[in-house]
């Protein structure tokens, strides 16, 4: 079998720094029980991760993406907003339910800060026996 060297693989990663890194990490998934996608012919982790690079069994970006992931220590997840109730009026008998125009309708909006400013100043009840 002939041997894997750098230049089977430049072409398919540009950076050699990079196709060491992408070699290792997908050595690494091998030795961890990932699938071989060539045969492996008693060949060594790296060497089959290279014929692999080199052969175009597993995509470099697919690798990238997965060492990029298995580095990451905190991954943030997007959450939608969750949107904003209309007020209730302070005199429940001056607007009917049924007679609501939502665009004459008025959003308030605060700040995290300045909920939780407002939620510190806030003294608890005082208790008492008929609970």
């Amino acid at each position: 079998m002939a041997r894997v060297t750098v230049e089977d693989c430049i072409d398919k990663v540009e950076n050699r720094f990079e196709l060491v890194l992408l070699a290792s990490h997908r050595a690494r998934m091998i030795s961890s029980g990932s699938p071989l996608t060539i045969d492996r012919d008693n060949d060594k982790n790296p060497v089959v991760a290279l014929r692999e690079i080199a052969d175009e069994t597993i995509s470099p970006e697919d690798l990238k993406e997965d060492l990029i992931h298995s580095l990451q220590k905190y991954v943030e997840v997007d959450e939608p907003e969750a949107e904003a109730a209309p007020m209730v009026p302070s005199n429940p008998n001056a607007v009917q339910i049924s007679a609501v125009d939502d665009s004459e309708v008025e959003f308030d909006r605060i700040s995290e800060e300045d909920l939780l400013k407002g939620l510190e100043g806030l003294v608890p009840p005082e208790r008492s026996d008929d609970y």
